[in-house]
Formats: structure tokens, sequence, C-alpha cells
């Protein structure tokens, strides 16, 4: 049932987990993506918590983008509601691959 689901050890860890102790660790480059239409990570409070974890870490080639318009799944989005996901064909946005693209181009130089 839905509610065994919410109650399970698994998921109360899902909802408490703080991975900004582990991105203030962070050793290699890294690349944080967020949609701005994303619902159920929100772009703006959760891009500034990880943008501050790993300027605390010291490692370079960190980027962290909100990506205009797309959804929790990095597709074209209406409404950024999970009820949506399924009814867009788009499998992820150009942008959010060319995002992934230039990163690892930077990476390269």
């Amino acid at each position: 049932s839905t509610a065994d689901q919410l109650l399970s050890p698994w998921f109360q860890c899902f909802l408490t987990f703080d991975p900004a102790p582990y991105l203030a660790q962070a050793k290699v480059p890294v690349l944080a993506l967020i949609g701005s239409k994303d619902l159920q990570v929100p772009a703006k409070e959760n891009l500034a918590a990880i943008e501050e974890a790993l300027g605390e870490s010291g490692t370079k080639g960190w980027t962290a983008l909100e990506l205009e318009g797309l959804n929790h799944l990095f597709q074209r989005a209406a409404t950024g509601l999970p009820e949506e996901y399924g009814t867009i064909e788009e499998t992820m946005a150009p942008q959010a691959l060319a995002a992934v693209g230039d990163w690892l181009e930077m990476l390269l130089r």
C-alpha cells in the first residue's frame, strides 16, 4: 500500500538524507543540473545548497545549472507535474544533453 511505502525505512531515509556533507567532500568535478519546472527538487533552493557545499569542497570543475522549462526528467514541460511525465514524447531535452556535452568538453580542455 502507499502508506507502507511512505513509512518504509528506505523512504524515511530518502526524505531525511542530506547530501551536503558528501558534496563538501567532493574531490572530482561535479555537474549538477535541475530543471526550472522540477517540482520534486526545486531548482533555486537546491542549486544554492549544492553550490555552497561544492564551494566548501575545494574541488575544481564543478558546475551547477538550472535548465529553463525542464522537469525532473529533463523534458520540456508545461507544468512539471509528475502526471505530465507520461504525456511527453521527448526522452531528454536537447538543452540538457548540450549542457552535459559542454561540461564534458570543458573538462577535456
